[in-house]
């Protein structure tokens, strides 16, 4: 198991968060003990999400609208931006897919100088069960990603992320909704950071599947990607 670490608690979690009451409470008490720096940024939430994450120890920022989790993930970071003290940021969904245990071992290797970026993936090793044709868009997303990018990425959408602040600090995303995973890929190209993938595990639940992780949503993805 992992401790916490000094460098870690200076570390960001971000959530976006849209209509989450019923599991983002339990997913912020779970990440606290480890990462005692949370926002949750509530995107236009009418369920009271709002109120169950502060009461749960939260720092909350709210969007009066809903704007897309591109946009919940720029505020997040710019937030955390705001301490002078932060290394790094973890982006993390509030519905109880991603692993704490996975978060920590991607800040750790940030925290050694090993990486700037540790981008989480699916596909490293065996954990996550995928649908076959979730399986295929996603591979086939991971290839569009490395044709338009040239980093050799095997899954460009997944939402587990760590990034150090240089890094944090000239991301811009501008792209609202799913699209928003693309862009962030292209913008490191750009940078050149060092980067490294994490195997990850993605946990999926009925409640994540309903709220957006169906095989819609997958064509959702594609479309967005050869479209936009």
């Amino acid at each position: 198991m992992y401790g916490i670490l000094e460098s870690v608690s200076r570390a960001w979690i971000v959530i976006p968060m849209y209509n989450e009451a019923s599991v983002v409470g339990d997913v912020i008490r779970h990440i606290l003990p480890q990462f005692p720096h949370v926002v949750c940024v509530d995107d236009g939430s009418s369920d009271g999400s709002q109120e169950i994450a502060a009461a749960a120890g939260a720092v909350v920022v709210q969007h009066p609208i809903n704007l897309g989790q591109g946009a919940a993930l720029q505020t997040g970071m710019s937030y955390a931006l705001e301490d002078p003290n932060m290394t790094s940021v973890v982006t993390f969904d509030a519905d109880g897919q991603h692993r704490l245990e996975d978060a920590l071992a991607m800040v750790e290797r940030i925290d050694s100088g090993e990486a700037d970026v540790v981008l989480g993936s699916r596909f490293l090793d065996s954990r996550t069960k995928l649908a076959p044709m979730k399986r295929l868009v996603l591979k086939t997303a991971a290839l569009q990603s490395r044709m338009a990018t040239g980093m050799n990425l095997t899954d460009a959408h997944n939402g587990l992320r760590a990034i150090n602040r240089d890094v944090v600090s000239r991301l811009n995303l501008t792209q609202n909704r799913m699209a928003h995973a693309s862009e962030l890929v292209h913008q490191l190209a750009e940078m050149k950071p060092r980067w490294v993938e994490h195997p990850v595990e993605i946990i999926y639940t009925d409640y994540s599947k309903a709220k957006g992780q169906s095989l819609l949503n997958s064509v959702n993805i594609l479309a967005e990607l050869f479209l936009r």
